[in-house]
Formats: structure tokens, C-alpha cells, sequence
């Protein structure tokens, strides 16, 4: 896999830790996606009217046999926000009832959740995960205890943003499922950092970036969505009346530039003679590599088991350093304009993360680059 390192245009004098927040694309997916865009613009009436149905049909069948979904539930969108907003506004929510989900809700999430209920007179109940989390039976029992009668839907994430948190979330669908309550899955981070089977997980509606872990470019994600909900379930934006099937109203929102969607194939196929188990593991080992180096250099615990943690780990800075969202953001763009090290510094329950990822670009110096600025900075 070293001979894959060189494939990405980063800049060599950063160090480039923060794969999570958008990815990164390799020039062979760069190049996919120009061919495609070159294509559209040679003939854009034919590209776009005659044959963008079939394109996209052969890129959804490739990215389903990734996800090992049903293709006739899964639809592309910009991203998972899309997604979770797509979702939200398909139920008829009313008074009374709950959403419920976890304090490591992506922000987007918590804002499009806070927006329905203001909408709707539904109300959100938040599960607090506390930190350090003890093992994986703590989320999972925190959900539990957070569903109620009234409650409509649980959004339950995959990965977590702000503490890079790995949920069982076979275990929470189950459970949500056993209890007859929806649930929506949010994995932002699933595909390509973790093994992702749609259809076996079982949930009611499942989102997932391409554009993070998988490398796709920009505006690459899916949506799929069990066949009991399929049945007039819509795009946030109407288009043509004779838009009939899932698929259709989904393809064409209105003119936009569908070359990301037609990329996600070839960002599947850069990383499958390598192998994708083996690029999984690869990834997983050096973020605990880069968590190890960092966290000894701070003296900092772990938050959470090792297996509760993959691609992307967290180290927790000392009591009282950027306990609030601007003075992360601003450790966050100390550590860059004055070390060149892109790494976001979050907050979890007053408390600051240093979230670290890593993809096959990364190797050891960079998180020993991070661990000799952090002590000055603290």
C-alpha cells in the first residue's frame, strides 16, 4: 500500500490529520471526475437529457454492492446532511413526539432536529454518553433508556464526530427495531472506514458519506431507505411531475453537476486491489499509533476502549484548555498558522478532544510533529 501514499496532491508542508472533516482525493479519482465533466461539456443536452439515467444507474448498482444494499432503496445526495434533513421532513411529526439521540450528535443533526420540532411541537431527548465511555453496552443502554411511547425515531450515528466514537450500532437498530421505533442511521464516516452491509444492519434509513473515508469527490453520498417507507418518499426539492420513482425524483432536483456521483466507482476501484479490508486495518493501526504518540506526550487517558475507536481516535486535553467552541477553534488555528498541523480540536461535554484521523497518506511523523508543538501550546 506505501506505492498508494503518493497519489494524493496534499500539500507537503502541512501536516494533514483531519481526513474526517472532507476527505481528500487521490489523482486517479481527480482524473475520473475530470473525464466526466469533459464528457458533459462536449455535448451537455445529450450528457444530461439522454443519458445521465443509465450513468447514474451503473454508478448506484457499484456503490450498492459496496454497501451491500438493495439498490432499489439507495439514492444519491450531496451529502448527509441532505440526507437526515430528507428523512426528517418525510415523517409527519407532531406534538408530543420524540426524537431521540446521543450528546455526540453531529451539530447539522442537532440543528435540523432542533428545526422540526420547532416546526412541529415535537421534542428532542438527548442521551448523554459520558466520557470516558466505559464500552460500547453504555451507548447502547443510554439509547435504551432515552426511548419513551412517544417516541417517533432515533438517530443513532455510526461514527461520531466530536469523540470519533464507534457505536454498536447492530445492537441499537436491533433494540430500536425490538421496541418497534424507527431508526436512522447517521453514518457520516461508515463507508470506507468501517465494514458497512445495509441491508444486513436492518435500520429504516441509513446515510453515508463517499467524500470522506471512501475519497470520492465533494458531494458524494447515499441514502437508502427500507422498502415499507419507499412509497412517496421524496427529495427536499420537487422537480418535474413526470419524476415517478425513487430514483428519478432523486436524479433530477434541477441542472447540477452529477460528475462526483459518476466518481464514487472509480474511488471504490483506487482502493480495491490493495484490498479493502487491509486498508481498513492499515488505517485503524496508525490513528492508535498517532493516539499513542500524542497522548504520551500530554499525558492524556483514553477515552473510550480501543475497539470503540477506528480510522478516527480522540485525545482529551487537560481540564480547562478550550473548553468552549471558540477557544477550540482558536487552538485549532494556532496549531495550524503557526505549526502547519491540520487537526480540529472539538468539545464534548465541556470538555476538549483532539480529533485525529488517519488514511494511507499518514505515517508516524505526523502525529510526532503534533506531539512536540502541543506541550507549548497547553
Amino acid at each position: 500500500m506505501e506505492d498508494l501514499r503518493a497519489a494524493w496532491t496534499l500539500d507537503p508542508a502541512v501536516a494533514f490529520l483531519n481526513h474526517g472533516s472532507f476527505g481528500a482525493c487521490p489523482e486517479p479519482v481527480l482524473r475520473a471526475q475530470a473525464e466526466w465533466r469533459a464528457r458533459m461539456e462536449r455535448e451537455p443536452v445529450l450528457f444530461l437529457d439522454r443519458e445521465i439515467d443509465g450513468l447514474l444507474a451503473g454508478a448506484r448498482a457499484r456503490a450498492a454492492r459496496f454497501l451491500r444494499a438493495d439498490p432499489d432503496g439507495l439514492v444519491f445526495v450531496p451529502n448527509t446532511t441532505t440526507a437526515v434533513s430528507t428523512v426528517l421532513a418525510s415523517i409527519p411529526f407532531a406534538d408530543g413526539d420524540e426524537i431521540v439521540t446521543t450528546d455526540q450528535v453531529y451539530g447539522a443533526v442537532r440543528g435540523i432536529i432542533d428545526r422540526i420540532c420547532e416546526r412541529t411541537g415535537a421534542q428532542a431527548r438527548v442521551a448523554p454518553v459520558h466520557l470516558p465511555v466505559s464500552g460500547a453496552s453504555a451507548v447502547t443502554g443510554a439509547i435504551a433508556g432515552a426511548i419513551t411511547g412517544a417516541t417517533r425515531l432515533v438517530i443513532a450515528d455510526h461514527v461520531t464526530s466530536p469523540g470519533a466514537l464507534v457505536y454498536p450500532i447492530a445492537e441499537i437498530v436491533r433494540h430500536c427495531r425490538s421496541r418497534g421505533v424507527p431508526v436512522l442511521v447517521d453514518a457520516a464516516h461508515g463507508p470506507g472506514m468501517t465494514e458497512v452491509d445495509v441491508d444486513a444492519l436492518g435500520a429504516d434509513y441509513w446515510c453515508g458519506n463517499f467524500h470522506k473515508w471512501v475519497c470520492a469527490p465533494k458531494g458524494s453520498a447515499a441514502l437508502w431507505v427500507t422498502q415499507e417507507h419507499r412509497a412517496g418518499f421524496r427529495p427536499l426539492v420537487t422537480s418535474h411531475p413526470h419524476l415517478e420513482t425513487v430514483h428519478q425524483r432523486f436524479d433530477w432536483t434541477g441542472t447540477f453537476d452529477p460528475t462526483a456521483w459518476l466518481a464514487v466507482p472509480a474511488a471504490i476501484d483506487f482502493f480495491d486491489g490493495a484490498g479493502w479490508d487491509r486498508v481498513r486495518a492499515r488505517n485503524v493501526e496508525m490513528a492508535e499509533r498517532g493516539r499513542a504518540i500524542v497522548a504520551h506526550a500530554i499525558g492524556a487517558p483514553r477515552i473510550a476502549p480501543p475497539d470503540m475507536h477506528a480510522a478516527m481516535t480522540v485525545v482529551p486535553l487537560p481540564a480547562g484548555v478550550a473548553p468552549t467552541r471558540a477557544a477550540a477553534s482558536a487552538l485549532t488555528r494556532r496549531l495550524y498558522d503557526e505549526h502547519r498541523i491540520e487537526v480540529p480540536v472539538n468539545v464534548a461535554a465541556g470538555q476538549a478532544l483532539l480529533r485525529l484521523s488517519a488514511h494511507l497518506y499518514n505515517i508516524e511523523s505526523d502525529y510526532e510533529r503534533l506531539a512536540a508543538a502541543l506541550p507549548a501550546l497547553l
